[in-house]
């Protein structure tokens, strides 16, 4: 594929972040590579904060492949040769397990100078971050790489347009880039046919508090929070009553239980107050 009909592709997935903000992803792809500079950056945003949430962790943790290969797609798609992953040092082993999948992709030339004989160049390095919880926002996350504080900033301009160090920047988080090799390898239409009209794919949750059965769940976007409760999790401990679920950590919002009958996709769940993640 060329360039523009991987970013073809990821606009007919109808894939959107991950991370909660619910920006399509193609089109974010598409603004940062139509920026004029003769220099554009990716940034992997790993830095997963909020308490109780662990799919970032997992991902990275059970299948760093998937991410770095979402990354060098994205790459290559919008005419970067150089990347990042911010992950918070509290997930060593995710870290470890990240360095371990870079050696390896370089030993097989899906990373370096000249992939496979080709003039595509894809290099990517891990940052570290200290733990600040404001660093998963993407304007503190490209100043703490920069060796800055971590303190976000007005926009426009848009990291698409001035991200880190001044240059066009694309930043999706781990879950978001873990799908696009899945997206280019059976298709933009084959994973729009998962979820909803406005809401396309899989999302998964960090299951966490009073229900029988924690753990990750990865369901259809369109799915009913009271089906992944009671049907996936086995209900409440003890058979109690269910009164609230929070979505999204601490930042997001509480959905009582009379309105947990409502979709899981970013509409809905933005009804509510609440934040997808």
């Amino acid at each position: 594929m060329t360039p523009d009909e991987v970013i073809d592709n990821i606009i007919k997935s109808g894939l959107k972040g991950r991370g909660g903000g619910g920006f399509p992803t193609g089109l974010k792809w598409k603004f940062t590579k139509g920026a004029d500079a003769d220099k554009k950056y990716i940034i992997c945003n790993a830095d997963e904060g909020d308490p109780g949430a662990f799919m970032d962790r997992s991902v990275l943790e059970g299948d760093p492949n998937a991410v770095l290969e979402g990354m060098i797609i994205a790459g290559y798609a919008i005419g970067s040769d150089s990347a990042y992953i911010y992950c918070r040092a509290e997930y060593p082993k995710a870290i470890a397990r990240l360095r371990q999948a870079i050696a390896q992709a370089k030993k097989k030339n899906f990373l370096g100078d000249n992939i496979f004989g080709t003039n595509f160049t894809f290099n990517i390095k891990i940052k570290e971050g200290a733990g600040a919880f404001v660093c998963g926002e993407e304007t503190a996350l490209i100043a703490s790489i920069e060796g800055k504080r971590g303190m976000p900033k007005f926009r426009p301009p848009f990291p698409a347009q001035s991200g880190l160090w001044g240059k066009p920047t694309n930043i999706n988080n781990v879950e978001t880039l873990a799908n696009v090799p899945w997206i280019i390898l059976n298709g933009g239409d084959a994973y729009a046919a998962y979820g909803t009209d406005d809401s396309k794919g899989t999302k998964v949750f960090a299951m966490a508090g009073k229900v029988k059965r924690t753990g990750l769940v990865e369901v259809p976007m369109g799915c009913s929070i009271n089906e992944v409760i009671f049907d996936i999790c086995d209900g409440i401990v003890d058979d109690k009553k269910f009164k609230a679920v929070q979505m999204g950590g601490p930042s997001g919002g509480c959905i009582t239980a009379d309105q947990c009958d409502i979709k899981i996709d970013y509409k809905e769940i933005n009804k509510t107050g609440a934040i997808m993640g």
